[in-house]
């Protein structure tokens, strides 16, 4: 780890707080929806797990170093720490893999483990680690890996119809939208990253590294973030276009949108407000409609398309104020 975390601030332990709480509405309803069709999680966490998620954990625990009291014992104390501070029961087991860029991931969905780049470790202070471990944590609670299985079968599968016109079509329409639905888990599980460390500025931090390289000595945080602002706004329609093709088969957004999706979660309010405990609960989790999850997620794009600056957007905004169109 490149500096000591120097806040060593208290962090708001969430108690009993539900994934819902950092959860983007496009993911959270998806994700509900899901959970809803019984026993189809099950099956495919059982044959996930009888073969290929034994196969990656036997994989990281030849080849990489477990993380605990012994090994890497101050990156086990800091994964710790985060897994306590979203008050989660289980810890999943963690591995620092030698790599020397910045990455990590959660693998599997019976028994969901960790793995961590050892660039990580050594390009992130503590809190911008923190910020990771939690982003993965995130991840691990809210299931997503029954998803992200479901965007490899759906890929393979359109791969294999290709050949074939309106199923291939059918299924590109699918993966298109799985892939939007793994780009907005990204987005909760940024979310569930700052809650875990409770420290906007090293989670920005941390994504600048991610765009960077790891060496923000110089690099300045306000500019960074106003490259999300030109990204989103600059150019003409021929740039929108460009944007759409470049995200299609993309599972993670840009790192300079990703840094001004969680600021803006900071500066509307929502970040404070599960601080202060106005957060969902676990407990009512079985009580969540699906159609209000659903309204909530179609509500979440409306408000972003109207506030959205990309030229397409603000084209379409204009011919509706014309009349135009419906």
């Amino acid at each position: 780890m490149a500096d000591a975390d120097l806040t060593q601030r208290r962090r708001t332990v969430l108690r009993g707080i539900s994934t819902r709480a950092w959860e983007h509405p496009a993911d959270r309803g998806a994700l509900v929806a899901l959970r809803e069709l019984r026993g189809f999680d099950v099956v495919l966490r059982k044959l996930f797990g009888m073969f290929d998620e034994r196969a990656l954990r036997l994989r990281y625990l030849g080849s990489a170093i477990r993380a605990d009291h012994r090994q890497y014992s101050k990156v086990h104390a800091i994964y710790a720490e985060a897994a306590a501070t979203l008050d989660l029961a289980e810890l999943p087991e963690l591995y620092v893999s030698r790599d020397p860029d910045l990455g990590a991931m959660t693998i599997g969905m019976d028994k969901p483990f960790i793995v961590i780049t050892s660039g990580t470790v050594n390009l992130y202070d503590e809190a911008e680690l923190r910020f990771a471990l939690g982003h993965e944590l995130g991840h691990a609670a809210s299931g997503h890996a029954v998803y992200r299985t479901m965007l490899d079968l759906m890929v393979n599968l359109a791969l294999g119809v290709s050949w074939i016109p309106i199923g291939s079509l059918a299924l590109r329409a699918i993966v298109a939208a799985l892939y939007e639905w793994s780009r907005k888990a990204e987005l909760s599980a940024d979310r569930a990253g700052l809650l875990a460390g409770q420290d906007p500025a090293a989670a920005i931090r941390a994504l600048a590294k991610l765009a960077g390289g790891g060496d923000l000595s110089d690099v300045d945080i306000t500019a960074f973030l106003a490259q999300a602002r030109e990204f989103e706004s600059a150019g003409d329609i021929r740039d929108s276009l460009l944007k759409l093709m470049m995200l299609e088969r993309r599972t993670h957004d840009f790192a300079v949108a990703r840094a001004a999706s969680l600021q803006q979660w900071v500066d509307e309010g929502e970040y404070g407000r599960v601080l202060r405990g106005e957060y969902p609960r676990r407990d009512d989790d079985d009580k969540v409609s699906i159609t209000d999850e659903v309204r909530a997620a179609a509500r979440s794009y409306r408000e972003a398309f109207s506030r959205s600056q990309d030229p397409i957007a603000g084209l379409v905004r204009r011919l509706r104020g014309r009349g135009d169109i419906d």
